[in-house]
């Protein structure tokens, strides 16, 4: 594939792609400790985040055919192929409400090692719409791992990405640190029912509560490999060190507190 083709496959990505902005009314704080995070599309956001710095990673699993006896490398393995100009997708969440399909999906942009690998991937997001946060020129980019949460609602809309940030030390939660955002399941109006957010590993439950005085308990998935419709849990995802949580509430109520209960 030559650079035209990889560039036009991107330029048509990029043309389902909306950008919009995290609401500053969506911050959600927690945790032991606090310090201020970038956490939006095109605009900086305070984000109180406890314990780390706060990584966005996924446990990527592996899998054997089973087949046969196992054999002994004879040469060390060849290396995988970079591609930080196409971000590692995880999907979070997926469900249905008044017959339209609804998705959260988490992208994570590997850090490139050198100039050239920064232009790439810097030209990339612009065709994406990302603006990385804290950057002026791609090669800013080196050694910097880069992150985004899109939102999609209904075969009409296009993804909004809601969440976005860029961070050169993506040091993995701990305890009961917290760091999420609610934001509205459609549009970017309404009532912020739709929470997603990222706990340390050894999180097993994270509880969403809401106005109405429900709660909704969202616990460590039991399959990392597999997501059904419907399924709210905790989860890996690709290329980031912490785990992703999604709750929603419903339709006559919005988000009151969250927190790690287990």
């Amino acid at each position: 594939m030559t650079d035209r083709d990889i560039a036009l496959l991107l330029a048509d990505a990029a043309d389902g792609v909306e950008i919009g902005i995290a609401p500053t009314q969506a911050v959600i704080r927690g945790g032991r400790r606090r310090r201020t995070r970038r956490w939006a599309v095109g605009a900086a956001v305070a984000l109180a985040l406890a314990g780390s710095t706060g990584t966005l990673a996924a446990a990527g699993l592996t899998h054997g055919d089973g087949n046969g006896p196992a054999r002994v490398a004879t040469q060390p393995p060849a290396p995988k192929p970079r591609h930080v100009d196409q971000p590692r997708t995880s999907a979070l969440a997926i469900g249905f409400e008044d017959d339209k399909r609804w998705e959260v999906d988490l992208q994570v942009w590997d850090a490139p090692r050198d100039k050239a690998e920064a232009e790439s991937q810097f030209a990339a997001m612009a065709l994406y719409g990302l603006s990385p946060a804290g950057v002026s020129r791609a090669s800013d980019l080196v050694g910097r791992t880069s992150y985004s949460v899109s939102r999609i609602y209904g075969d009409a809309d296009k993804p909004k990405t809601v969440m976005f940030d860029t961070v050169r030390h993506w040091d993995p939660m701990t305890g009961k640190d917290i760091e999420a955002a609610a934001i509205p399941l459609t549009g970017s109006g309404g009532p912020q029912r739709l929470v997603i957010g990222q706990v340390a590993k050894t999180a097993r439950e994270v509880t969403c509560r809401w106005k109405d005085g429900t709660s909704t308990a969202v616990r460590l998935t039991t399959d990392p490999g597999s997501l059904n419709v419907g399924d709210m849990t905790i989860r890996p995802a690709d290329g980031s060190p912490v785990n992703w949580f999604v709750c929603l509430a419903s339709k006559d109520t919005a988000y009151k507190s969250v927190e790690v209960t287990k």
